[in-house]
């Protein structure tokens, strides 16, 4: 059962000479179709004798793309054009927005007979209502403005398998609206007529009021050679051909372009388009736009086909264009006096203030790339091209048909004609296009070298190294990685990889990236010398502990963990593992630690060198707490009591020649004392040899204080007495014990 729908439509009148016209879609009922052919209608903008405008009853569906246009295709808009739209999505209206009304004339307007001027076409997404301004440029009245004003709507319909389900056809009626309207008024669905107002099918208009195909025209004809209809052999290119959605899978109509495809003799020069517009819309929609522009173009243009060779969406999408084989050099309609020996690319979105996304600039550099590359242009280069119409462009450059004028290979729509196209922010884009499209690499960076390690300005490795690189050009446009060892390939990689590796022989080398450009040309990095060596680290003083000063407690004592650890090539750290963890570079030699008492423990370590090898060394360690009971006395020492004390008690004398002698098998020694302001002196003396006088007056009391200290090269037998000096004033000394360690 087929759906119907109704849409209200109206006109006012705006100060200045402009028109106002809207058009509300009303509710329908049912369920739409899978697939839906692609429609255009146009809704006629009439000025009746009070100034009003408005629409008759006509027929159309719902659309997603729309444009203003207006007899004869030699005439211009000098003035603005403006529309809203009823968005079926959201209920609501849009704001303003500007059509772009400086499109591309016809070259040759006797060939142009049945074409029309027209906007570029915008992009809306589906959408039931809409309203129209159109208001001249110096604000005299509508009389000035082109004859035969209509808007065009544009039903991309569904073509592919992807595509969502189509919503319902709509039914039209005409209405004099009983309120006037300005840009910044929102008309509502619910301000339409009802359904039982709607006229019958014969008053509406059909796409047959549109350009008929058998009366298109192309606006690429020009003064210069024509072109042939006759199909030339597709010569290779130098490049690969990039993936190209064909336009039976972006759903194009062939009926809609019966004429036969016209083709130049090569391409010397590719044109970059905007298509103008939102950038907001989904890729998903983006086979959608391309249908809806080659419907705009052939049935309201009235062309004979849509005029860009190639379109890209954001997402990096490439769609085939002007039918006639996208390896051959079609005749295009995209750039006014200079279709006859290029080739047009078009942006979907409009990029005035936003750039072009990265996706996108990839796949035009490709397809321009291929293009140019199957003449054997490079596209970095300059071209000479012979003007079709005598004209300025953007920058207010004149030319003067049939001289010829140097151009980029890859120009700017506005290179070649007055306009702002492609969008000032993808214009300023294109070096960067052309840097890709041509070669070398751009942006290569070896960014590491995984497997070695870096001292100075040499990389050490046992043998296995990964490079790791980065560019600003992508992937797709590059043919190959080789990485060079000593100038030579040692390996190869995709032009999507990242990284490749090797293994090295012994020795000294250097390491390089060389990138591929697909057009063969190469960039290489900066060479990384690297030597690859396998002999490990080798501590030449295994670790070892030595009592030190500090505070002693019953279960740890301070001491220091000294080694010395060396490579051939090149140290890079040492670390401990056991009994606790620590790490330290390769000129540290020693580190302050505590050890517990009583307990053997095993000090390991590690020490790297940059290539990678190790080696361990371990030793183990106990330190030993001997009380002060364990000495042998002389002279008079009396016994104090405190928790304060190593294992709550000490001794203490103020006899001058007092003594304590103890009697140990180790390899470090040191005396614990406590500490005061009234404390006195001490000889030392160690096997009997006397090595030190210490002064245990201190200026606040301390506790158990590691005083003295003395270590050997081995362990063995020693003896360490103290004596009282008798100091004057403060003879005391308090001993707390000796400390050492086996």
């Amino acid at each position: 059962m087929k759906r119907r729908a109704w849409i209200t439509l109206g006109a006012v009148v705006l100060g200045g000479g402009g028109v106002a016209t809207y058009a509300v879609a009303g509710p329908s009922s049912g369920h739409g179709q899978a697939k839906r052919p692609v429609k255009v209608y146009a809704l006629a903008l009439k000025s009746a004798t009070s100034g009003k405008r408005e629409l008759p009853r006509t027929q159309t569906q719902r659309f997603s793309m729309l444009g203003v246009s207006w007899k004869d295709a030699g005439k211009r808009l000098h003035g603005t054009a403006q529309v809203r739209t009823h968005s079926i999505e959201t209920g609501e209206w849009t704001a303003w927005k500007d059509l772009e009304a400086n499109v591309d004339p016809l070259e040759d307007p006797e060939a142009g007979a049945g074409a029309r001027g027209a906007s570029e076409p915008l992009w809306v997404g589906p959408s039931d209502g809409v309203q129209v301004q159109v208001v001249h440029k110096d604000g005299s009245t509508s009389s000035a403005l082109p004859k035969g004003l209509e808007v065009n709507l544009v039903d991309p319909g569904v073509a592919t398998a992807a595509e969502q389900k189509a919503e319902p056809a709509a039914y039209v009626a005409d209405v004099t609206p009983t309120d006037s309207a300005s840009p910044t008024d929102s008309a509502s669905p619910t301000d339409s007529v009802s359904p039982t107002d709607s006229a019958s099918p014969t008053d509406s208009a059909s796409p047959s009021d549109s350009a008929s195909p058998s009366t298109s025209a192309s606006p690429s004809s020009s003064a210069s050679a024509s072109p042939t209809a006759t199909t030339p052999s597709a010569p290779p290119s130098t490049v690969p051909e990039p993936p190209i959605v064909s336009r039976a899978d972006w759903g194009a109509d062939e009926s809609l372009s019966p004429d036969p495809s016209e083709y130049n003799a090569d391409v010397k020069a590719v044109f970059v388009h905007h298509t103008d517009g939102t950038n907001d819309y989904s890729c998903a929609d983006s086979a959608a736009i391309v249908r809806g522009i080659y419907a705009y173009h052939t049935q309201t243009n009235g062309w004979n086909d849509i005029g860009y060779n190639f379109l890209v969406d954001k997402c990096g999408t490439i769609f085939e264009g002007r039918k006639g084989g996208v390896d051959l050099p079609v005749l295009g309609a995209h750039t006014y006096g200079w279709n006859r020996e290029s080739a047009g690319i078009a942006v979907l979105g409009e990029y005035t203030s936003t750039g072009a996304t990265d996706a996108t600039l990839e796949s035009v550099a490709r397809i321009a790339a291929w293009k140019l590359g199957q003449y054997n242009a490079d596209p970095a280069t300059t071209v000479q091209l012979k003007a079709g119409a005598t004209q300025t462009n953007y920058f207010g450059t004149g030319f003067t048909a049939g001289n010829s004028y140097t151009f980029n290979r890859i120009s700017g729509h506005r290179d070649g004609y007055n306009t702002q196209c492609p969008g000032s922010s993808l214009y300023a884009q294109l070096p960067t296009i052309r840097a890709w499209a041509s070669g070398p690499v751009q942006g290569l960076k070896l960014a590491s070298l995984s497997g070695a390690g870096l001292s100075g300005s040499t990389y050490y490795t046992k043998g296995a190294v990964t490079a790791k690189w980065s560019t600003t050009t992508p992937g797709s446009l590059i043919s190959r990685f080789e990485l060079l060892v000593d100038g030579k390939v040692a390996a190869t990689a995709s032009g999507t990889s990242t990284s490749v590796g090797t293994t090295l022989a012994l020795g000294t080398h250097t390491v390089a990236v060389r990138a591929v450009h697909q057009s063969g040309k190469t960039t290489t990095t900066a060479a990384l010398n690297v030597v690859a060596e396998t002999t490990a680290p080798t501590f030449t003083t295994a670790p070892k502990l030595s009592l030190r000063t500090g505070t002693v407690n019953t279960s740890s004592v301070p001491v220091t963990l000294g080694w010395q650890a060396t490579d051939n090539a090149a140290l890079k750290s040492v670390s401990l593992l056991t009994p606790t963890t620590a790490a330290f570079g390769p000129t540290t030699t020693s580190s302050s630690r505590t050890a517990a008492s009583g307990t053997a423990s095993t000090w390991s370590m590690t020490a790297y060198d940059y290539a990678g090898n190790t080696r361990t060394s371990s030793a183990s360690f106990t330190p030993v707490i001997l009380q002060e009971t364990s000495a042998t006395k002389s002279g008079s020492w009396t016994a104090r009591s405190s928790t304060s004390y190593l294992g709550g008690k000490s001794y203490s004398s103020g006899s001058k020649g007092a003594s304590l002698t103890w009697t140990f098998t180790g390899r470090s020694a040191s005396w614990v004392v406590s500490r005061a302001s009234t404390s006195g002196q001490a000889y030392v003396y160690v096997d009997g040899v006397k090595v030190s006088t210490v002064d245990l007056k201190s200026s606040t009391t301390l506790y158990r204080q590691a005083i003295w200290t003395k270590t050997w090269s081995a362990g063995a037998k020693h003896t360490v007495k103290i004596v009282v000096v008798g100091t004057s004033g403060r003879p005391t000394v308090t001993t707390d014990g000796l400390v050492y360690i086996r």
